[in-house]
């Protein structure tokens, strides 16, 4: 059990390793939409600011066939080979 005490400072956050070094490449961003409706428009506004904040080399978009399900190993191991960052999006 980890309880946390709202007076006391939070413990410093270990940064992950990078596993790629994409230096001046920019971002390959990938994307699971959950098939919900208006996930496309969220992933739209998503990947304007994203842009506009920073350059991306591609962006991979793939989309799970209902939402109750959960998304296939293929397309989980599809998204971690072509992405350095993956978001995953619902809406309605």
């Amino acid at each position: 059990m980890k309880i946390i005490v709202p007076e006391a400072p939070p413990p410093a956050a270990e940064i992950p390793e990078m596993h790629r070094a994409r230096r001046g490449a920019g971002l390959r961003l990938g994307l699971l939409d959950n098939s919900k409706s208006n996930a496309d428009h969220l992933f739209k506004f998503l990947i304007d600011g994203i842009r506009a904040a920073m350059p991306l080399a591609a962006v991979v978009s793939l989309r799970k066939p209902l939402p109750s399900l959960a998304a296939d190993p293929g397309i989980i191991e599809e998204l971690a080979k072509e992405a350095d960052l993956v978001v995953s999006a619902m809406a309605d």
